[in-house]
């Protein structure tokens, strides 16, 4: 299974432009879904924020914070965890639709 251009343009929409695409194919081969790889590089990318100092600063000159970066990539990573942002490669239901909840609307009908 090979990345197409849709997937790999969703993929760099979520993840940036500077993504190695060679590296996204390969995990695109093993795990055969845009959203799973996404999901894979951002729980990395995170994981990697944790593992350094939330904080650094030296007095007087600079201060430097990734909590908020964290919380970022914890929002994407919820978001895709909840469908948002369909990828192209998504299955969908028989209708056409990408799954989830449906509205349906009720007709009164007329009383005698």
């Amino acid at each position: 299974m090979a990345l197409t251009p849709a997937v790999t343009a969703w993929l760099k929409g979520e993840l940036g432009s500077t993504v190695d695409l060679t590296d996204l194919e390969t995990r695109y081969q093993r795990l055969g879904a845009a959203r799973a790889v996404a999901l894979e590089v951002l729980r990395e990318r995170l994981a990697d924020l944790r593992s350094q100092p939330a904080t650094l600063t030296v007095t007087g000159v600079v201060g430097l914070g990734t909590g908020e970066n964290i919380k970022a990539y914890e929002r994407q990573i919820e978001a895709l965890e909840n469908g948002d942002n369909p990828a192209p490669d998504d299955p969908t239901d028989p209708d056409g639709s990408l799954g989830g909840i449906s509205v349906l609307q009720l007709v009164e009908r007329p009383r005698r």
